[in-house]
Order: C-alpha cells, then sequence, then structure tokens
C-alpha cells in the first residue's frame, strides 16, 4: 500500500544531490507534489535543474523559505552550516527540521535555534541516489511521534532507515556512509581479478557488481547471519574455500574493520 501524502509545506535549504534523492524519492512514492516544495540554493543553475526536472518551486530567500514551510530539511554543506544557521535559526524554532548535514551535532543546531527546537539529525549514503539508500535517524528532544513518522517516510522513500542514539552516529558514518567506497573498491578489485583471468573488462565488472548486489539481498531478504551464507558456498575441497583462504591470508575481515574504525574516529575528530 502506498503512503499517504504529506499534508506539509517543505523548504530543501540546500538543492545539492542528496537533496534531490530526497525530492525524486518522495515525489515518485507520492508523499508530497512538487507544489509543496521549495529549493533554495545560491547555486542558480542548481535550482534551474531542480525546477526543470522535479517542478519543484526556487526563487526566494533562506528565511522566505523556511517561514512559508512546515518541515525544513538543511542540507547544506558542513562548512557554511553556522552561517546559515544565523540566518535562519530564530525562524527555525517552530518548525520540524531535519538535518542531512554531515558531522553537525543535534547540539549545535539546537543552540543556534533555541532549546524548544524540534531537530532530527539524519545520515543517509549515497545509494539514496537510486533509492537504495541506509539512514539513520538521531531524535532531538520535544520531536513528536507524528514528526518522526514524517521522517522515516521520506528516508524510506530512498531506502531503508534504522532509529539510533546519536553517539553512534560517528560509527555509522563509519560503516554505512563510508561503506559504499569499501564497496565500490572490492568491486573494482574483484573485477580486476576477472580480467587477470581472461574476461572483458565490461563482462568482469557486470559478474562483480551483480554478484555484490546478490550477496547483499540474500542477507537482507533471508535474515541468515552471513557465515551462514558464506558457509552455503563454500564446499568442502572447493573452489570457494580456496578463495576464501587466500582471503583470510590477506587479513581482509581485519582491514574492513580496521576501515570502519579509522572512518569512525575521523568522524568523531572532524564533529570536533
Amino acid at each position: 500500500m502506498p503512503s499517504p501524502t504529506l499534508a506539509q509545506k517543505f523548504a530543501f535549504v540546500g538543492g545539492g544531490r542528496m537533496a534531490e534523492a530526497l525530492i525524486k524519492g518522495g515525489l515518485a512514492s507520492k508523499l508530497y507534489k512538487a507544489e509543496q516544495i521549495h529549493v533554495v540554493d545560491p547555486d542558480t543553475a542548481r535550482l534551474d535543474h531542480l525546477k526543470t526536472q522535479y517542478g519543484v518551486q526556487i526563487g526566494i530567500t533562506n528565511h522566505e523559505a523556511v517561514v512559508s514551510s512546515d518541515v525544513v530539511v538543511l542540507a547544506v554543506k558542513p562548512q557554511v552550516t553556522a552561517e546559515v544557521l544565523k540566518e535562519i535559526g530564530d525562524v527555525l524554532t517552530k518548525r520540524l527540521v531535519i538535518s542531512v548535514v554531515a558531522g553537525v551535532r543535534l547540539g549545535r543546531i539546537i543552540d543556534a535555534c533555541g532549546p524548544r527546537a524540534r531537530i532530527i539529525r539524519a545520515m543517509p549514503n549515497t545509494p539514496a541516489m537510486i533509492g537504495e539508500g541506509m539512514t539513520a535517524l538521531a531524535i532531538g528532544p520535544g520531536v513528536e511521534e507524528s514528526e518522526m513518522r514524517c521522517a522515516r517516510q521520506i528516508f524510506e522513500s530512498i531506502g531503508r532507515v534504522v532509529r539510533i542514539d546519536e553517539r553512534f552516529m560517528d560509527a555509522v558514518t563509519g560503516l554505512s556512509g563510508s561503506g559504499p567506497a569499501y564497496v565500490f573498491l572490492m568491486i573494482e578489485a574483484m573485477a580486476d581479478g576477472g580480467v587477470k583471468m581472461g574476461l572483458p573488462r565490461e563482462t568482469a565488472n557486470l559478474l562483480a557488481a551483480q554478484t555484490v548486489l546478490g550477496a547483499a539481498r540474500m542477507v537482507l531478504e533471508t535474515g541468515d547471519h552471513p557465515a551462514r551464507l558464506k558457509d552455503q558456498v563454500a564446499s568442502p575441497g572447493g573452489t570457494t574455500i580456496a578463495g576464501l583462504h587466500r582471503l583470510e591470508q590477506g587479513c581482509l575481515r581485519g582491514v574492513l574493520i580496521d576501515a570502519v574504525e579509522a572512518a569512525t574516529r575521523r568522524s568523531q575528530e572532524l564533529g570536533g
């Protein structure tokens, strides 16, 4: 059953790729209509693209967009967040604010908007752009259950959603936020292996990418532990166990764990 259309008016402060993913996903799932959405961004070419592609409203200031909205999606670059919040913080207090700004904690936004601000912090990843994102939501104080449902519906239009305590957001960044890059690297390496063994590059890329996609869907749809699924592929004395042995010799498991840890710690450093 399709989700009901949300009645609110939405202001997207920032019109980058993640904002576009949310606009595209929400429109495709009929959560909202184009006339409910205002987008503001200093890049006029970007605004023209969003208006042409999706029919959204453009052409007003940050302050005007926020004042005329019920829900504000904060989707600016981290380095300009303080400046934007200084401009519109006073009018954000009366609205639900959903922030997809990487590394900016709930406390910083609340400090700019006042203690009564209702803030949800979201960490989606880049597969959101094709409707296969993974988003973690951290809920600030005072957010009502209906507002939480609204945010969940928005992000479910671009993939899967999990709710977490904000203290885990850096780990989310290190795992699912940075994780697509780890997987792209693995796909590239697997395809390189196929090319080394004589496969054409295009065929090797397809085999590697579809194999990763299929394996991931098996984990999600069966609910089985990845180790159990791995064991089902590895026949005694067969090709798979030989390949797995070589991966263990190369410490793939440990390197991936280290990568998540390193990215998490870097996220903590950047977040102050």
